[in-house]
């Protein structure tokens, strides 16, 4: 079981190294005026989301259904993760709002400005600081 949670924690935090990065390329992209700019920030998303994103977030699930597995009926029993499973759903969503913003970046149809992306950037701290104390703390 500690390996799977070390893996698991391994694939969450670069997940977030993702989640965290993808956002302020956005907000370098929205602010960007020069062609050959938009197109290199065209390939760093694609690359960043396709490449090390989604499969860190693919691996994060795998193996935290991997740890629920060793007692399912134990954690269920505890508030504490249906709450952080609600948070993972978020940021699941996030995630994949993240791929369709790479779609519209890279077919030129943001109407954004990077003060949008700024603000958007900053939504996963809040998820991130909620599942850590909930994971660990466990307060219900």
């Amino acid at each position: 079981m500690l390996w799977v949670k070390a893996f698991h924690i391994i694939s969450l935090v670069c997940w977030f190294a993702g989640i965290f990065y993808l956002p302020r390329l956005f907000v370098y992209h929205a602010a960007c005026e020069d062609e050959p700019g938009r197109e290199r920030f065209k390939i760093m998303e694609r690359k960043l989301y396709r490449g090390i994103t989604t499969p860190s977030m693919i691996a994060t699930v795998i193996f935290g259904v991997w740890l629920l597995s060793y007692n399912l009926p134990g954690y269920f029993s505890q508030g504490w993760l249906h709450a952080k499973l609600v948070l993972v759903g978020l940021l699941i969503i996030y995630h994949f709002y993240c791929g369709h913003l790479v779609k519209v970046f890279r077919d030129d149809l943001n109407t954004r400005s990077h003060v949008f992306y700024r603000w958007f950037n900053e939504l996963p701290v809040f998820v991130l600081l909620a599942v850590v104390i909930l994971a660990v703390v466990k307060p219900f």
